[in-house]
Order: structure tokens, then sequence, then C-alpha cells
């Protein structure tokens, strides 16, 4: 087993025991784990993060699960080279975050609603602003592709990925249906 992969399987040892002590939305009672595609690290990816204006145009009302719209900041754009092709998928922020150390990637995929989610996945991304470079790189792994809280208890409010973050093709890595 490589480091990756090693590190990918630590990281979800680690949610795990913080969900099983009380730090999630499952029932900790009857939680097992949660069930996860194996790492694959073709499927993590450093790429540009273009940003968009961050005028009043960036404000974007995302949908949720209960009907109400959760307002962010549609930040940027990233083009990934998927196995099918290149798709570019919108990036959030907060409102009036200029420089976030992370940005959010809500997405759905050809696995959503058979192996994942029925409402999609996300992504938390950690963005480096290379002091001097051409511009920030935003880190996209899809093995740390993970549920919404709603997904485990209607009690959460969850934003919907918008329809430019709906990926053609499975991505079969990541948090999964058990």
């Amino acid at each position: 087993m490589g480091a990756y992969e090693e590190a990918v399987l630590d990281y979800r040892r680690r949610k795990d025991e913080h969900f099983a002590a009380g730090g999630g939305p499952v029932d900790t009672a009857t939680f097992r784990g949660l069930s996860y595609y194996p790492p694959d690290e073709t499927w993590a990816f450093t790429l540009p993060l273009t940003l968009l204006p961050q005028d009043a145009g960036a404000e974007f009302a995302l949908d949720t699960n209960t009907g109400e719209t959760r307002t962010m900041a549609r930040f940027g754009e990233v083009t990934v080279p998927l196995p099918g092709g290149q798709h570019t998928l919108l990036v959030f922020a907060g409102l009036g975050e200029d420089r976030p150390a992370r940005v959010f990637v809500p997405f759905r995929d050809a696995t959503s609603g058979a192996e994942t989610y029925g409402a999609g996945r996300y992504l938390d991304a950690p963005v480096d602003w290379q002091l001097g470079g051409d511009g920030p790189l935003v880190r996209l792994d899809f093995n740390l592709a993970y549920h919404p809280y709603c997904a485990y208890s209607p009690a959460w409010v969850c934003p919907l990925p918008p329809r430019e973050n709906r990926v053609p093709e499975p991505v079969p890595v990541g948090e999964r249906l058990g």
C-alpha cells in the first residue's frame, strides 16, 4: 500500500471515529462506519482555479433539500480532466471571502441515486494561492467526496449541486451508500 492510499484510509478511519463519538448526523448506537469506494489516486487533481468577478453577480442561490435557498459566492471554475473528457465545475465560497483557504464543490455524477446519495456529494477543496505564481491552484481529490449530512437525517439543510456541476459519467471514488 502506498503513502497516498494510507493517507486516504487514515482520513476515513478518523472520520468514522468522529461520527461514532457523536460528532456527526448518525445514530451512534447503530453506526458501524461509512462505506467508501477503494482509494484511487488518479481521481486526485491539482488544477488552476479560474476566479470569477466577485461583484453583485457572484451571489448564487443554491437550492437545498428542504426547498429553501442558500446563497454563496460563485467564486470560480475549475476544469477537471475526467476519464470521459474535461468537465468544468463551479466552485463556491462564503459571501465576502476574497482568499478562502478552502472552496466548496457540490457535484452529482452517474452514481448519484444508485451507488451514492441521490442529491449528490460534496468536496471541500484547499486552495493554494501561490504567492507570485500564475494564479491559485485548487486540490480536487474525489477520494474525499462525501455525502451531505441530509443523507443521514432530514433534520439537516443541505445545498444541492447546481446543474453546471452535474458530471455525466460515474465518479467511482469517495463515500458511497452502504
